[in-house]
């Protein structure tokens, strides 16, 4: 006759949510900034203008690949 198994109880952890992790390139923001070029030559200027991180398309979170 075989042993009997004795039954255990299995220990979970909780599952903690957690805000998402920040984009390293925008600082999560969703926006960067960037120099200004202007004339023929684009030369580059001291102004600056904002646009969208490319690194997560405006959203402030790192992409998870």
């Amino acid at each position: 006759m075989a042993a009997r198994k004795t039954t255990t109880t299995r220990r979970t952890t909780e599952k903690t949510t957690s805000a998402p992790a920040k984009c390293p390139g925008c600082d999560g923001t969703g926006a960067t900034a960037t120099r200004v070029r202007v004339g023929r030559g684009r030369r580059r200027t001291d102004h600056q203008q904002t646009v969208l991180c490319l690194s997560c398309l405006g959203t402030g979170l790192a992409r998870s690949f």
